[in-house]
């Protein structure tokens, strides 16, 4: 349906745009401090929610009994959400939520609730649709105005202080002066954001062919940034489920130029700004087209998919620089995102005392200082010169010069400048040290956490390196203490949490997780914990259509169909995904069938929208495409699958067994004396053979061609 904007043009208030971050205390020692205001916020747990606990605003945490209250006091309520590492959040917090004249005001004509959008993703959900409905683009700050039912009738992102001043006075006086005209237009507009959310279970079935899926290939091509990588835009984000499955379907149909587009933009990417050189990891997005300047936070989500999808490509290219840059992530993830016990945190700061990046950068001054003799070759290398500078002459260190054609310019050999660059990075790494560290947000989230196990996994399939696999056993360990004691899974946890919540993202992805343990280990606990997981997801979320509700509604809150990928790939997908390996696995019909009618149900979306879809993506190949099971059944499994592990293999189930089983893809083909190994294509199987070069050469013969 189509929103009507006038009510916003009477109002005559600018909505303005950001998506951008920060963080300001650090959670320890909020309560040990003198502040002149303290508000309900200090009783929550949450780093976002904590770091307004001593605003002059009578902030309230989200519950029905806040939605009461105003409504018993005849009050509009003001729903502000962000996140702690939210740089726009922090300036408006400082420019208004600390100010006691706008206190004031919100304090007397309105009822003022927090939310952490990472603590409560369904309610940011919620409002940021109905935002996009409105204005056509959404970000955070997210702030709304709403009716004691929870119902919107403004919404926009961040204001400078007079504007907010002005918003809220507007709002207060229309509320005084037309409660009707008001309730109205909420209703409408939350009939709207419903509508939304209803679509895709609407949607007619549309069965996957290869020619529908590439055509949303091809529509998705039309804005590929073919220079620089990734999309064209003047931002830029990296987006890994996409090429993720963007390179599964060139490597199954051998469309280089596919494979160009994601080598292209890795190459760029871990070369660029939006990596850190020095500390190692991945910044959220780049603020320009070419990869420079990022973002300055360090999200959990984005490195984890970025491990994930590195390792996978180093199966391909065999990229020395890949693996390193998985090494280097992991490293920092290890030592400045973990927790004692094992789990790992949401994010870390853009920001060190409100300057963003300070931390990251450096100024010529320093870097001669630090390098000196190689300060020149490190320069040119990094790109430190006058028309390179960021801000404040600060530089971003950012490479784009190829290394060959480096090393032939200044005539020194491999060998010699790979010990230089650890020597920078090493003096660096030592002098940074010395900095003051942006904070952190300490929530351990199931769902993020979750992706981290499988890109330490897929590290582990791609390198062998035990170290991967122990610590993705160790995640998935503190996870199952944690996040999910006496089998009640929560989304979020902290020490003393009171969160509850619990959403479909967190089901789907920690039973991924599951079987990708077991399909490594082999230890059949974990595919039960799967399938657990999918149980119970399954029940607590079903809906009138085949696809999944996000969230378990209230009367505040509406039931969300959500298929599209956000910063994380859809919890839908991924629902749709296990129910296919499951259903592999076990011959299970009706896992195989709800597979298939989920990703039906999303085939017009794909082949018009690529872009937003690409979990979807990666099993609408899957169905478009013959899906092959790989069996490795007898006393010698684990060693033949680590070997099949390190070869690309796509649309694929890969799993074995070293003792007799009743699971339907192992029954009858174990051997006490010999380790087999069975390719099935369709519901054919080849004979059993005894090595990996042999299952190999049967793929083929069924029509592979994933094989260089």
């Amino acid at each position: 349906m189509k929103i009507n904007s006038l009510f916003f043009v009477l109002i005559g208030v600018l909505i303005f745009s950001s998506c951008k971050n920060q963080n300001k205390n650090e959670v320890d020692g909020i309560a040990q401090e003198d502040h002149e205001f303290t508000n309900d916020l200090i009783h929550e747990t949450s780093p976002y929610l904590l770091q307004h606990a001593h605003n002059p605003v009578d902030w309230k945490a989200w519950s029905d009994k806040v939605f009461k209250k105003a409504s018993e006091e005849n009050k509009l309520v003001v729903l502000s959400v962000g996140y702690s590492t939210c740089h726009w959040c922090h300036v408006m917090e400082e420019e208004s939520f600390e100010d006691t004249e706008v206190a004031k005001l919100m304090n007397d004509k309105f009822v003022s609730i927090k939310v952490d959008r990472e603590e409560r993703p369904d309610l940011d959900m919620v409002y940021q649709t109905a935002l996009q409905l409105v204005n056509g683009t959404g970000g955070w700050p997210m702030n709304a105005i709403i009716m004691p039912n929870g119902s919107p009738v403004f919404l926009g992102t961040y204001y400078e202080k007079e504007d907010w001043k002005n918003i809220l006075v507007k709002f207060s006086s229309e509320y005084e002066k037309n409660p009707e005209k008001m309730k109205e237009y909420a209703t409408m507009l939350a009939d709207g954001v419903q509508e939304v959310y209803e679509q895709p279970a609407k949607q007619l079935a549309n069965a996957i062919t290869p020619d529908k899926f590439v055509n949303g290939i091809k529509e998705w091509a039309t804005v590929w940034d073919k220079q620089w990588g990734g999309n064209l835009g003047q931002q830029k984000f990296i987006l890994p489920a996409n090429l993720t499955m963007l390179l599964d379907y060139a490597v199954l149909q051998q469309n280089s130029e596919a494979e160009n587009h994601v080598i292209n933009t890795l190459n760029k990417v871990i070369h660029g700004g939006i990596y850190d050189h020095v500390d190692g990891g991945f910044f959220r997005y780049s603020t320009d087209n070419t990869w420079k300047v990022p973002h300055f936070e360090k999200m959990l989500y984005d490195n984890a998919q970025l491990v994930y999808l590195l390792s996978k490509a180093y199966k391909l290219t065999e990229n020395k620089e890949y693996k390193s840059k998985v090494e280097e992530t992991f490293k920092f993830l290890k030592s400045e995102m973990r927790n004692e016990d094992g789990g790992y945190f949401s994010a870390m700061d853009a920001d060190t005392k409100g300057e963003e990046g300070v931390y990251y950068v450096w100024n010529k001054e320093e870097l001669a200082s630090l390098l000196s003799e190689d300060f020149i070759l490190f320069s040119k290398y990094f790109n430190i010169e006058d028309s390179q500078v960021w801000e404040n002459g600060n530089f971003v260190l950012n490479n784009t010069i190829s290394k060959g054609e480096f090393l032939k310019e200044f005539g020194i050999s491999e060998e010699v400048f790979d010990e230089k660059k650890e020597n920078w990075k090493s003096t660096l790494y030592k002098a940074r040290q010395k900095r003051e560290k942006p904070t952190k947000d300490f929530k351990i989230l199931t769902s993020w956490n979750a992706l981290l196990i499988d890109g330490l996994l897929e590290a582990y399939k791609a390198f062998g390196d035990e170290k991967y696999l122990t610590e993705a056993v160790s995640v998935f360990n503190y996870l199952e203490e944690y996040n999910y004691k006496d089998a009640q899974l929560v989304h979020s946890y902290t020490k003393d949490s009171k969160q509850k919540e619990v959403f479909l993202e967190d089901y789907a992805f920690l039973a991924k997780s599951a079987f990708a343990l077991y399909e490594v280990t082999l230890d059949v606990s974990y595919m039960q914990t799967s399938k657990e997981l999918m149980d119970m997801g399954s029940e607590k979320y079903k809906s009138n259509s085949e696809l999944f509700y996000y969230n378990v509604s209230s009367d505040l809150v509406p039931s969300i169909i959500n298929t599209s990928d956000g910063v994380v790939p859809s919890a839908n997908a991924i629902m749709a995904q296990n129910f296919l390996r499951l259903g592999h696995l076990e011959y299970n019909t009706d896992y195989l069938k709800k597979a298939e009618v989920m990703g039906a149900l999303i085939t017009g979306d794909f082949e018009s929208h690529a872009v937003s879809y690409g979990a979807w993506g990666s099993l609408l190949l899957q169905q478009a495409y013959p899906f092959y099971e790989i069996v490795v059944v007898g006393e010698n499994s684990k060693k033949l699958m680590s070997e099949i592990h390190k070869t690309y293999v796509v649309n694929s189930i890969i799993v074995g067994s070293t003792v007799e089983s009743d699971l339907s893809l192992f029954k009858d083909r174990y051997d006490e004396d010999d380790t087999f190994i069975y390719v099935c294509q369709n519901n054919t199987c080849k004979l059993p053979v005894k090595t990996v070069s042999d299952g190999f050469k049967q793929m083929k013969s069924f029509g592979y061609q994933g094989f260089k």
